[in-house]
């Protein structure tokens, strides 16, 4: 097996085993991309780079104990690294390389991580659930190559597919680290919201965004999380409580642990082969030994509509500093007839800096805050989102987690949505309200349909309780094989994990 399709577990045991070096695990990655980038497209901005897989920083004291000792981690573009193109995939964004690093990308450093100077593909800012909306084109699907990744995290969920990259770390606002995960057969992981620090986050909606990992397997996630989670006086949200050993709850034992099948979450209009592979999931997780109940979250059918209010609103509001006046790109297209300079100045540059779905979200946004329809439309959203988030406490008092479909399709093919905003927005159903109530969420794939595409299987759970999350995802994950599925690139067989 090539060094590129291990996890990062295996590699760091390999590596303090000094069977390898970090610098074969680059080599083998960068053999892997160089064979099927071209087919998928998951890096932006690779033209022209003489080493693609260059380090951001590489001073690490005590290497030798550190937690991550020299695996590479592969992060989206909308997270901020000192000195490197951070552009949110966007035109606007051209050129901006960030004074400082996200507190997350410290971290990675901090703990001896090979973080890549090399970007992920995204919708354009994290707008977007098939990474069809970047500026530098779609991401193609490893597991067929007709089919979207998902989004808006698609170019990480499917460099880790692919095995062009060990582990990544994406952002979640309504479902962008969990749906591409599903799609590409991968486990990501959105954690509570206040639990890792979004500073240096390029933001869409700030009381929803979070940053997360995206893995080959639970137990890299976990390793993940514990590195990148705890306070951090740079964000406001984040929130001052100790960070447990999640690598602690990888406890390959659910019995007595009580999970709640939401009612809602079964909806007519769901792929009927989603629906058998989740339900088969859940039973096999009964055989395990869980206790399983039948739940309701009642208030689940207005999550779409209230996130795409909030978000919306959100985003409109974090969006108006990029006007071409500080950093990105500025418009020299000026209409010489126009007496405001500096009007004509911003909407030129926005004009043609932002794409299609980020000036509908702005107007979206901008609409519900403007005057006369503030208090019809996000003050009432914020109202309702209470509502959901009193439901899943009300379900906790019950049931220790949550399983659910994560999508209520499996990957549909490039171009299929894209011209219908409405029917796009509805791929995130089941993943939305995890953000708008702030709690935890895992995807990890749970079987493969006919034509052989991944399904996921989302688990929920108290907000700062990622253990159970841990402990339920492992369990099932060392009881199946999916996780250890490879797809066949153009004709490029990969070998399964073992």
């Amino acid at each position: 097996m090539n060094l590129n399709e291990l996890t990062a577990h295996q590699l760091l045991e390999m590596i303090r085993d000094r069977q390898v070096s970090q610098l074969d695990v680059l080599d083998s990655l960068r053999r892997r991309i160089e064979q099927v980038e071209p087919q998928i497209r998951a890096y932006v901005r690779l033209e022209g780079r003489g080493d693609i897989l260059g380090c951001i920083d590489t001073s690490v004291d005590g290497f030798e104990s550190s937690e991550l000792r020299g695996i590479p981690v592969s992060i989206k573009d909308n997270i901020c690294t000192r000195g490197y193109n951070t552009e949110c995939c966007s035109r606007i964004l051209q050129g901006f390389r960030p004074p400082y690093h996200a507190t997350v990308v410290k971290k990675l450093i901090d703990a001896g991580a090979y973080v890549m100077q090399i970007k992920n593909n995204m919708d354009e800012f994290a707008f977007g659930s098939s990474t069809e909306n970047s500026c530098f084109g779609p991401t193609r699907n490893p597991w067929d190559l007709e089919r979207v990744v998902g989004g808006s995290s698609g170019g990480c969920a499917a460099a880790i597919a692919a095995d062009e990259a060990v582990v990544a770390l994406g952002s979640d606002t309504g479902g962008s680290i969990r749906q591409p995960a599903s799609f590409c057969g991968v486990v990501g992981l959105k954690p509570t919201y206040g639990r890792v620090s979004r500073f240096g986050l390029i933001a869409f909606a700030s009381s929803l965004d979070q940053i997360g990992p995206i893995t080959k397997d639970v137990q890299d996630a976990a390793l993940l999380l514990k590195i990148i989670a705890g306070y951090d006086p740079l964000d406001s949200t984040s929130v001052d409580m100790p960070v447990p050993d999640y690598t602690q709850a990888l406890i390959n034992d659910i019995k007595h642990i009580k999970i709640g099948v939401p009612q809602e979450y079964f909806i007519e209009g769901i792929d009927e082969q989603v629906r058998e592979i989740t339900l088969q999931a859940i039973e096999k997780l009964r055989q395990l030994g869980a206790q399983v109940y039948d739940i309701s979250l009642p208030h689940t059918e207005y999550a779409v509509p209230v996130y795409y209010i909030i978000a919306t609103a959100e985003a409109s509001s974090n969006l108006a500093r990029f006007d071409g006046v500080q950093y990105g790109i500025r418009s020299t297209d000026q209409n010489p007839g126009i007496d405001n300079k500096i009007i004509q100045m911003y909407k030129t540059t926005r004009g043609e800096g932002f794409g299609d779905e980020v000036k509908r979200r702005v107007i979206l946004g901008t609409f519900a805050l403007s005057y006369g329809y503030y208090e019809a439309y996000y003050l009432r959203a914020q109202k309702v989102r209470t509502m959901i988030r009193e439901d899943f406490e009300r379900a906790f008092n019950t049931v220790d987690c949550i399983v659910t479909p994560t999508s209520p399709s499996v990957a549909f093919k490039i171009g299929e949505k894209i011209q219908n905003p409405l029917q796009m927005y509805l791929s995130d159903i089941f993943t939305i309200s995890a953000n708008l109530a702030g709690i935890p969420a895992i995807s990890l794939p749970c079987g493969f349909t006919d034509k052989g595409l991944p399904v996921g299987l989302q688990i929920l759970a108290r907000g700062f309780n990622e253990e159970m999350l841990f402990r339920v995802a492992y369990t099932y994950e060392q009881n199946t094989e999916w996780h250890l599925r490879k797809p066949e690139i153009n004709g490029i067989p990969a070998c399964n994990r073992s």
